[in-house]
């Protein structure tokens, strides 16, 4: 499936009250392969002076801002991390030494152990409150993506995670679906026939989407976001069309799509106005996106220029 977009890159962004530095460099001292690619601050926005901070996580791109406390983290979205021992021969070893950094003030939602699907395996919500299924993969399947990020469909959003994928998938451009595990007679409360699990690639970043008819307590929220970055104006414009399906979510680039799920559509070098830019033309950009619902990448460069 694709459409006739330019490339874009999809970015999980996590918003926290206060912690957005102290997380992001607790999870480059606790994943291999991980470091803080840029630090900026925005001033006087409504949460007040707000941290930005990119990093990558096992390869894995991440921005966190601190913004107050608006929105809880939860395990609607998680990240599985694949330790895989055909990359890693010490993964089994690694895997213990992950779980029990994340362990520090975290809570445990499946404990590390043996699973049907996995000679290893554990759920675990940090002292941050993101939430981490930890893998490890077996050598002689395909090698597997070091992070996916999982999509759990709970609520009134059950039973709905196919549709979101095959959504997903006729959205963007570069796309592989992969197979679909469903839940079969007698696994109450779950219904036959819904997703067990699922996995899929979107310009490529890899996600995972499972139902669940277990009460839990959460939903998506904004707390966790995908943030779609564009070439230009047309394709900021294509993806917001397409994605957006609550009006009242619409704020400085932000959207939420028909599943609850939000959404960051932005363009490319609006990263590079943030980390590379004076003070002054921050603050320029700053106050002309918060003034948007979609964002105009020409008022926002000549906010930068100072034009």
């Amino acid at each position: 499936m694709s459409n006739s977009r330019n490339g874009s890159s999809i970015t999980t962004h996590l918003w926290f009250d206060k912690e957005a530095q102290q997380a992001a460099e607790f999870y480059c001292s606790v994943f291999p392969d991980s470091s803080i690619t840029s630090m900026a601050k925005l001033q006087d926005t409504p949460s007040g002076d707000c941290d930005m901070v990119s990093f990558n996580v096992f390869g894995h791109p991440f921005m966190s801002i601190s913004a107050g406390p608006l929105f809880k983290l939860n395990p609607s979205i998680s990240f599985i991390v694949n330790f895989d021992p055909s990359r890693d021969e010490n993964s089994r070893e690694l895997i213990d030494e992950v779980w029990n950094k994340l362990s520090d003030g975290g809570t445990a939602l499946m404990a590390l152990g043996k699973y049907p699907f996995s000679e290893r395996y554990g759920w675990i919500q940090d002292k941050f409150g993101v939430s981490w299924q930890l893998m490890l993969t077996n050598p002689d399947g395909e090698p597997r993506p070091a992070i996916v990020t999982s999509l759990l469909f709970v609520g009134d959003k059950c039973g709905k995670a196919e549709a979101a994928r095959e959504f997903y998938l006729s959205v963007f451009r570069t796309t592989r679906p992969g197979p679909i595990i469903r839940y079969g007679p007698g696994m109450t409360p779950d219904t036959e026939g819904t997703v067990m699990f699922t996995d899929f690639m979107l310009e490529n970043s890899w996600f995972a989407a499972m139902d669940s008819a277990h009460n839990h307590g959460f939903q998506f929220n904004e707390a966790v976001s995908l943030m779609v970055s564009c070439e230009n104006q047309e394709e900021i414009d294509y993806y917001w069309d397409k994605l957006s399906a609550v009006p009242a979510a619409e704020q400085c680039g932000w959207l939420k799509d028909q599943f609850g799920v939000s959404w960051q559509i932005v363009p490319s070098n609006l990263s590079e106005f943030m980390s590379k830019g004076t003070p002054e033309q921050l603050a320029r950009v700053t106050q002309a996106f918060l003034k948007m619902k979609k964002f105009d990448l020409a008022v926002l460069e000549q906010a930068f220029q100072g034009e």
